[in-house]
């Protein structure tokens, strides 16, 4: 009895040691799954704080724009309205073309910084009366880049070109390639030419001021439809007419003036003829 009360004391001490293993090795998992996790749920906080809080849109290429202005003033003077606006043109960079200009009636066209323009429009008002006011915008982005493009295309055509000239060991070689390069030399000063003036339309904006003692009649809207197209032919048909009149009078003198020696040379030569048939009768 006394051994078989020892076996199971030693078999209650066995389990009780085996349940304690087992729950100290699951605390221990616990305790080592814990940072795991930690570690997983701050992975995508910190991968969150690396990148960027947004992803930054795509910044859009700058346009190119051709600006245009057109603005009608009434003023009773024309020549001060006029130097005016050339006074404000040149004050913000920009300079005075072409000028027509009368007591009564003026013209003048002004280039200034496309940045200014608006500017420049709004000040007009401190010159005269606006009656008129009309700013227009081409966009020319695309026309530049395929521009710039060919350019750089035709620079390599050149450059290659230019290599094989050097590397030429036969006249006829020679003048085939120098043929070929002065030709697309020419091509790409054209388009660097071409280039030059969109850049130069872009960077400077063209205003057009017309100044009047009177205020100066907008220009009629457009026609469109059956009604435009008919009233444009019959224009058309009235100044062809018109002009026929002025070919028929412009004609007219010389006429006259040929007609009466044209006249009488012919009655003589009839009258000869006449006689001749009378006498050859008898």
């Amino acid at each position: 009895m006394l051994w078989v009360g020892v076996a199971l004391l030693a078999l209650v001490s066995a389990g009780c040691g085996s349940n304690s293993g087992k729950n100290m090795s699951g605390s221990a998992g616990m305790d080592n799954a814990a940072p795991q996790v930690a570690q997983q749920n701050a992975a995508p906080q910190e991968k969150q704080a690396q990148e960027p809080a947004a992803v930054q849109p795509v910044q859009q290429q700058e346009r190119q724009l051709v600006r245009t202005a057109t603005v009608d003033l009434r003023s009773d003077d024309v020549l001060k309205a006029i130097g005016s606006v050339k006074d404000r043109a040149q004050a913000v960079g920009g300079f005075a073309g072409q000028e027509n200009s009368t007591k009564e009636r003026g013209t003048v066209t002004v280039r200034v910084p496309s940045s200014e323009l608006d500017r420049v429009v709004r000040d007009l008002a401190s010159v005269g009366e606006v009656t008129r006011s009309e700013v227009r915008s081409e966009d020319v982005t695309d026309q530049l880049v395929d521009t710039e493009a060919r350019i750089a295309t035709q620079k390599a055509s050149v450059e290659r070109l230019r290599v094989l000239f050097e590397r030429a060991g036969s006249t006829s070689e020679i003048a085939q390639i120098e043929g070929e390069l002065t030709k697309r030399q020419s091509e790409l000063e054209s388009m660097q030419r071409r280039s030059e003036s969109l850049k130069g339309k872009v960077a400077l904006a063209t205003l057009t001021v017309q100044v009047a003692t009177v205020p100066i009649a907008p220009p009629e809207p457009e026609k469109a439809g059956f009604v435009g197209a008919f009233l444009g032919g019959w224009d058309a048909v009235v100044e062809f007419l018109r002009w026929i009149t002025v070919a028929v009078g412009a004609l007219l003198p010389f006429v006259l003036v040929l007609a009466v020696p044209a006249a009488v040379v012919i009655y003589v030569l009839r009258r000869r003829k006449r006689v001749t048939r009378t006498n050859e009768a008898a």
